[in-house]
């Protein structure tokens, strides 16, 4: 028998990837399962219990919905033209908001969700490996996302709303300039503890999504401020969260909500475009990758070469901390201790 080209394999490969199958899967694919083959009213409990809090409230609704419509049947009983009939519905009556765009979304969730179950039921040999129906459907193609970067006049806009309404601008007036510095997520801020701040080095360390931790730089002001705010709020407990409402409650996403309700109430630019926290990650990133190019506006952001597909090369140039801190500089005109001096 020929040996396969070697553009075959990297051709395969890429599917097998894709697909997240891999050889030992294929090698096992005609292994069948054996014993009594769950309901999904009986699985997905068991599933909801052995994934991460942020999973399951994520395909929390999807699975509930998948109860509705399959609670009685077997995992071997959809067909993958039942699942991707099952995703149209899903579109279709997903809730429509000015920000829709065609129940995209929750369709792709939906997939995921499905994907997430019969991955649990092939490693605990209800189903077949390969017999995957729910990789068989397309997850609906994302369409790109309408946030930008917001020019300075814009951000200045949003900083005097943050520091001069609300029922406590100076904590509106900080959560503004944490996400401006660090392009943190929402729930990166809402997850930050005293325990996180290296006041010597200026660092902050974030938790973000998929349970990745990693140390931000942060300006020597923003440092002081995140302390002073603990302090006076009673963050006692080193690995209690830091930020709090006036009367010490630890602070939600509520928050954000009133936050940028104000925004939009008081400009309408931001009502119409329904700017939120993320456009400050926006904002940020355009500015490092203009200024100091994707290597270090990758690191900035946290993301993880490994998992950016625009180019290979961003495997090996990697920006470090010392990069990073000085593109903090650049952006808050402070000087960091990790940063090159200029």
């Amino acid at each position: 028998m020929q040996r396969p080209a070697a553009a075959d394999l990297a051709a395969a490969r890429a599917v097998l990837d894709r697909l997240g199958v891999t050889p030992t899967d294929l090698l096992n694919e005609q292994r069948t399962p054996s014993g009594h083959v769950p309901t999904f009213a009986e699985f997905v409990p068991v599933v909801a219990n052995a994934v991460s809090d942020g999973t399951r409230r994520l395909y929390g609704i999807y699975w509930a919905r998948v109860l509705t419509v399959w609670g009685t049947r077997t995992l071997d009983e959809p067909t993958a033209t039942e699942i991707a009939a099952l995703v149209e519905s899903t579109k279709s009556q997903a809730i429509v908001r000015r920000n829709s765009r065609g129940g995209r979304s929750a369709g792709e969730h939906m997939v995921a969700a499905l994907r997430c179950l019969y991955k649990f039921a092939a490693a605990d040999e209800h189903i077949a490996i390969g017999r995957n129906p729910a990789l068989l459907v397309p997850k609906p193609r994302r369409i790109p996302s309408t946030r930008r970067g917001l020019p300075n006049a814009r951000v200045e806009e949003v900083a005097e709303v943050a520091s001069t309404t609300g029922n406590d601008p100076a904590l509106d007036a900080l959560l503004v300039r944490l996400h401006l510095e660090t392009a943190c997520r929402t729930g990166a801020a809402l997850a930050l503890r005293p325990c996180d701040i290296d006041a010597e080095q200026c660092l902050i360390l974030l938790q973000e999504k998929g349970g990745v931790f990693r140390w931000q730089p942060a300006s020597p002001t923003l440092i002081a401020h995140l302390i002073d705010h603990g302090l006076v709020r009673g963050s006692v407990d080193p690995q209690g969260p830091l930020l709090r409402y006036r009367d010490g409650r630890p602070l939600t996403k509520r928050r954000y909500d009133g936050l940028w309700a104000r925004v939009r109430r008081e400009h309408a630019w931001a009502a119409r475009q329904l700017v939120s926290t993320h456009w400050l990650r926006h904002t940020t990133l355009t500015f490092v990758e203009r200024r100091f190019g994707l290597a270090v506006a990758q690191a900035y952001a946290g993301h993880s070469p490994a998992n950016n597909s625009a180019t290979t090369t961003t495997t090996y140039i990697r920006a470090n901390e010392t990069e990073v801190a000085t593109a903090l500089s650049a952006l808050t005109g402070e000087t960091h201790p990790l940063a090159i001096a200029a």
